[in-house]
């Protein structure tokens, strides 16, 4: 059985931390912050979130 290793001096990609984005450079992109629970049409109609 012969067994190979990829050893590379850069660590991989996915280990390495995201660069620092701006608040607004986020919303341009990806759009307004959205809550995890929509609230329902009826909850809407009266106002409660």
């Amino acid at each position: 059985m012969c067994v190979h290793s990829y050893r590379s001096s850069q660590p991989d990609h996915w280990v390495q931390p995201r660069p620092h984005r701006d608040a607004s450079l986020r919303r341009q992109a990806y759009g307004k912050v959205r809550p995890m629970h929509e609230p329902s049409w009826f909850e809407r109609l009266l106002g409660r979130a």
